[in-house]
């Protein structure tokens, strides 16, 4: 047995346990992730990891960042692994089993986040010890965040405190479940609630009342009409599947009965947008429709009328670059040379706008996120360590 395989079967045992704890922390995005946060924060501080933390506005969530710098405690430089803590919902009567308490079935975990991403954080910890006792040149990173699965509201907080902190990276190594395949461009998200409220009435005198939903489709009915115009506009040679930045309407939710005018009306809308003008594209169209036709429509009839747009979140797209030190290093570590680009969002963007080279590459599929008995299989975890001990080159003297 070679000493690579030796290390991996060592800490393979360590990745489950590991996972099966943190799959208990109901971390749903928009809940606590405090105690998620605070188990990681203790594994890594018994290494002699020194760690900050940085926080939601109303102190219940928190993203982590330590760094173990070796005996040496090189500064500097360094390559992070991060992954974000929270999950999407998960109903318990449409699983298997208990999808916050991790099952063992043919080579596999089932647990909402154990592809997306707890997996990639529970190797990162299992290999934690092993990072410790190496001689490093140079620092390696934990980061975990929060609430990346709403609009990544977590990463920018703590990406404005290692600025602050002069806190320099060169590489940034983000988790998601690609196959352990590199991934190095990616779509923007934006994500958005436009709010409609009118007046109400009964519904014998729809004349009488300014029935929210009925503008809330026509402006759905414009959104749809742009649509055409993305797929006109897209880019020469994109990369990307769909080619061309796309717009999906999420929900539409108002009114309280059949017989009742409806004087509230929220619609949920997102764009994936290739390049940052078609952002502004769609924006621009959306804001003069409703400022120039539907708000005057509503306010004739009742002036307190109003359709207010929020902004859950504009993530920028993560950039192809010709040459990536990060993207380059992953090749090289799990000696696949494919380059591939995805269409779902990260917060790889993020970092790469702080100047820091980033890829996205991490154990499970993408196929698996987001799913009923969501899972990752051993051997994606196994090649995830593989990956991580391969590090051992690139960090130590």
């Amino acid at each position: 047995m070679t000493m690579e395989n030796k290390i991996i079967e060592e800490a393979f045992p360590q990745t489950l346990k590991i996972l099966s704890e943190l799959i208990k922390f109901q971390t749903v995005s928009g809940s606590s992730n405090i105690g998620l946060i605070e188990y990681c924060e203790k594994k890594l501080s018994k290494l002699g990891a020194e760690s900050f933390k940085t926080f939601d506005k109303k102190k219940l969530r928190a993203n982590l960042f330590s760094t173990i710098s070796g005996k040496k405690k090189i500064n500097g430089g360094g390559i992070i692994l991060s992954g974000h803590t929270d999950v999407v919902p998960a109903s318990e009567q449409d699983w298997v089993s208990n999808p916050y308490i991790a099952t063992e079935r043919d080579n596999k975990v089932f647990g909402r986040g154990s592809c997306d991403m707890k997996g990639f954080i529970a190797c990162t910890l299992a290999l934690a010890p092993y990072f410790a006792k190496q001689d490093l040149k140079k620092p390696i990173h934990f980061s975990y965040t929060y609430d990346e699965e709403t609009a990544c509201q977590g990463a920018p907080v703590m990406l404005k405190e290692l600025k602050n902190r002069k806190i320099n990276c060169s590489v940034c190594i983000i988790g998601e479940p690609t196959n352990m395949k590199a991934i190095q461009a990616h779509k923007g998200c934006y994500e958005y609630s436009t709010h409609f409220s009118g007046l109400a009435g009964h519904g014998s005198a729809p004349d009488k009342g300014v029935n929210t939903i009925e503008y809330a489709t026509r402006f759905i009915n414009k959104l749809v009409e742009l649509r055409k115009e993305l797929k006109d506009r897209k880019p020469k040679n994109s990369v990307f599947i769909p080619p061309y930045t796309t717009l999906q309407i999420g929900r539409i939710r108002g009114g309280i009965a059949r017989n009742v005018i409806a004087d509230q009306c929220t619609v949920d809308w997102e764009l994936r947008p290739i390049v940052f003008e078609d952002g502004e594209f769609i924006n621009k169209i959306m804001d003069n429709f409703v400022k120039d036709v539907l708000l005057p429509e509503m306010k004739k009839t009742y002036s307190e009328s109003n359709i207010k747009k929020e902004i859950i979140g504009e993530i920028v797209g993560f950039k192809k670059e010709e040459k990536s030190e990060a993207v380059n290093l992953i090749c090289n570590l799990t000696g696949d040379n494919s380059r591939n680009v995805v269409s779902f969002g990260t917060e790889a963007g993020l970092f790469q706008e702080l100047g820091i080279s980033t890829v996205v590459c991490g154990p499970g599929s993408i196929e698996q996120a987001h799913k009923i008995d969501e899972y990752v299989s051993f051997d994606e975890l196994k090649s995830c360590l593989k990956m991580l001990i391969n590090l051992k080159d690139q960090i130590s003297n």
